[in-house]
């Protein structure tokens, strides 16, 4: 993997990543022509016991652009810049410019509950200089290198201090809120472990002190041996639609054999792994005739976390379709409960999924 770090006009820092050289005269570009201070912060829910990001200033983000102002493509026009350059490399990481967390955060404002700085990290990651492409379709070398990319991005931010986890994730589709169409993903770093991966990270501590191996581990051997729900099965990697799938078509992929995050994934598992993938998001695509709409979220070991040896690597593909057209909406039980209802059975779901024939 080549990599070239470079600073945007405004202060942003932008890194560029490639399978072969990076010419290191390229400059990196920017719409915005001075530095932005990007101030969000947090309050506490004491219901719930969790924090609340406060980012107002994201209402002026960039909103389904026409093409000619797609602020991923590469800048062809000085006085229209766009984040990225004019080059020859294969995947972008930039810092996001309406953040909602940021390491410069300060002086949160006093309010009935407790506020606090938002010391975060969020990052934009572009998959591809195509913006006609998706996913689904790149090739399986450069998947490998956007899992490479996510393991570089994690140790890079991991050396601040007041981070505590790291979450790459993909929005696919204005059917899950995406405001722009070229395929891009995000990291979110944390200065906290977020509620769902720290209930699920709990639980795999728990699960490994009794037996010895991860929970995740354990249920994709039962999952291999059941082989109803099974997407893709590899020597190294999984896809599969779990049997306590909480929406229609979700696919949970990982590599077989444990591993904490994505730097400690070997040369073979990360092949295996983004065959995996790719192999699951075109049977999406092959299943809906398009672009199948889709949240998905990575969740590996929280940083200086004493139990990493519990926690598997996965990622969890959510797409929010019912065939037929219907979205999955989330609603009283889901939001307010907190306990979802599934309306197909997973096996059922699976069984589409597995029809689709898909060539890489």
């Amino acid at each position: 993997m080549h990599e070239l770090q470079l600073q945007k006009p405004d202060g942003r820092q932008l890194t560029l990543y490639s399978r072969q050289p990076i010419d290191p005269t390229l400059q990196a570009p920017s719409p915005q022509r001075i530095a932005l201070q990007p101030n969000p912060h947090l309050r506490w829910q004491p219901l719930r016991g969790e924090w609340v990001a406060y980012a107002p200033y994201r209402q002026n983000r960039t909103f389904l652009p026409p093409p000619d102002y797609n602020p991923l493509r590469p800048s062809s026009d000085p006085e229209f810049p766009s984040e990225m350059p004019v080059g020859d490399y294969d995947i972008a990481v930039f810092d996001n410019l309406f953040p909602s967390m940021s390491s410069n955060s300060h002086d949160p404002p006093q309010s009935i509950v407790a506020t606090a700085p938002a010391d975060g990290q969020c990052e934009v990651v572009v998959f591809t200089q195509d913006p006609s492409t998706t996913l689904s379709r790149l090739p399986l070398a450069h998947i490998e290198l956007l899992l490479e990319v996510w393991a570089d991005r994690t140790e890079r931010i991991a050396r601040n201090p007041q981070i505590r986890y790291v979450q790459p994730f993909e929005n696919r589709g204005a059917e899950v809120g995406v405001t722009l169409h070229h395929p891009h993903g995000q990291i979110y770093a944390y200065p906290f472990v977020p509620p769902v991966p720290a209930r699920m990270h709990h639980n795999e501590a728990q699960h490994f002190k009794k037996h010895g191996k991860t929970l995740l581990q354990g249920l994709i051997e039962a999952e291999l041996k059941d082989a109803q729900r099974m997407i893709y099965r590899g020597e190294h990697a999984v896809a599969f639609v779990p049997a306590w799938a909480r929406y229609p078509y979700e696919v949970w992929i990982a590599t077989v054999a444990a591993v904490p995050d994505f730097a400690s994934l070997s040369t073979v598992q990360r092949a295996d792994l983004a065959r995996a993938l790719k192999t699951t998001l075109l049977k999406y695509d092959g299943l809906w005739q398009q672009p199948f709409p889709y949240l998905m979220g990575w969740y590996q070991a929280p940083m200086n976390f004493p139990e990493r040896a519990a926690v598997h690597l996965h990622a969890e593909i959510l797409p929010p379709y019912r065939m037929k057209g219907r979205l999955k909406y989330l609603a009283g039980t889901e939001l307010a409960a907190g306990m979802f209802a599934n309306d197909a059975l997973p096996e059922e779901k699976a069984r589409e999924l597995q029809a689709v024939e898909v060539v890489i």
